[in-house]
């Protein structure tokens, strides 16, 4: 069964940085395209940012720029560089694994506010 466990999230200042990591386990992590997704009060879960197995990537028109997603097979880790953080990035981040079925992680929180 795959297991994702997010880490790397807290409160930070408009314009700082934050890196969340998820560490995968269960399965063979490199067939598996990974995603970061997020939800804030109240708003529906949306797709931040997704690296496919052959490492493709692609990201929300909102944090083009500004976010990186990348993964390390040999460690079965996906992470997620968010750099300029604005208060509307506040929100609880999730990591995803697809391949067949859909797994999520507990989520994290980001906070971003001064």
């Amino acid at each position: 069964q795959v297991q994702l466990v997010e880490s790397g999230g807290g409160l930070v200042q408009p314009g700082g940085s934050l890196r969340l990591s998820c560490a995968f386990s269960g399965s063979s992590f490199s067939i598996y395209d990974m995603g970061w997704y997020r939800q804030a009060p109240g708003k529906q879960r949306e797709l931040v940012a997704r690296i496919r197995s052959s490492g493709i990537t692609n990201y929300a028109d909102s944090v083009k720029g500004r976010f990186t997603i990348s993964r390390d097979n040999g460690k079965n880790a996906l992470y997620l560089q968010m750099n300029s953080l604005k208060p509307e990035d506040t929100a609880v981040y999730y990591c995803n694994a697809l391949w067949g079925n859909n797994y999520w992680g507990q989520g994290t929180q980001v906070t971003v506010s001064s």
